[in-house]
């Protein structure tokens, strides 16, 4: 046998342990997530009805509904978004459009948002409480949660509708400019709509990240079991709701609020996911 056969077959074999060590890592993070996921659904599901989803919550055990949590959680995504798209967006929109590339000040900002998404949530909850509930005197309310959480999505925003801005095709602002049309008037009528997709996602993504949150919440929001009448009032979550049922979990009923609420929480993340994946494939099916 060749010298050049044996090395063929020693990087044969090397390939073959690699594609084994890359398939068994992709599986055990599948097994762990569909393990997750059925042991939630197996302890929950049977305990979710429509009773459970409409009612309100007491504390003394007549009633252990999540409806005033539900409607909380829709009150601080609805603000989070409110505030953060908008600044994300036109954020993205300078450092693709109008930033000149490598300058100081697109370093600058690159810097901030990544240190951004790395700091930890407990951070954020703290500036949040010190400068929003305290500072600005705005209190454990539905606002001072839905500031703190859009400068946490910030990032996801910034960085999303960036690369979705950067694959609109060159050609477009070219042609777009050739035919006399101002820069904000393409950008207004040609590069946002054909970037409508990434940036829908982006959405979609920060959505997801502000249903997932519990310490900066439970932080600036308050833990007030209740529907809040406005924005300066205090409300619970759904993932503040959950935590706060695993502190009292002294008998079986706690113990079913709790993986109920889990099954809640699983499920409209699982379908905020299916959505960004759909939003994705079509962003790449237009595009090619």
């Amino acid at each position: 046998m060749s010298l050049q056969s044996t090395n063929a077959g020693k990087q044969q074999l090397k390939d073959k342990i690699a594609l084994s060590v890359i398939w068994l890592s992709a599986s055990i993070t599948v097994g762990f997530l569909l393990w997750v996921v059925w042991y939630i659904l197996s302890n929950g599901l049977s305990h979710v009805d429509w009773d459970f989803i409409t009612s309100n919550y007491t504390t003394i055990g007549q009633e252990s509904g999540i409806w005033p949590m539900i409607v909380s959680t829709l009150y601080m995504v609805a603000a989070s978004i409110a505030v953060a798209a908008p600044l994300g967006i036109m954020t993205a929109i300078y450092l693709t459009e109008y930033a000149k590339v490598g300058s100081r000040l697109v370093k600058v900002i690159r810097f901030c948002t990544e240190s951004l998404a790395g700091i930890p949530s407990i951070i954020y909850g703290l500036f949040g409480m010190t400068f929003f509930v305290v500072v600005l005197g705005f209190g454990y309310s539905i606002l001072s949660g839905a500031l703190t959480l859009s400068i946490l999505i910030l990032p996801v925003i910034i960085r999303t509708t960036e690369e979705a801005l950067m694959a609109v095709p060159q050609t477009y602002r070219e042609g777009s400019y050739g035919l006399g049309a101002s820069k904000i008037y393409t950008i207004w009528r040609l590069i946002l709509p054909s970037a409508m997709p990434g940036i829908v996602t982006s959405i979609i993504l920060s959505v997801g990240r502000v249903i997932g949150e519990s310490a900066p919440v439970f932080m600036t929001a308050g833990m007030v079991a209740r529907i809040p009448e406005s924005m300066l009032d205090s409300g619970r979550t759904l993932t503040v709701h959950l935590y706060k049922l695993t502190q009292e979990l002294y008998t079986i009923h706690e113990w079913n609020q709790a993986y109920a609420t889990a099954t809640i929480l699983i499920v409209i993340v699982l379908v905020i996911n299916m959505i960004t994946k759909l939003i994705a494939s079509r962003f790449n099916t237009a595009t090619y």
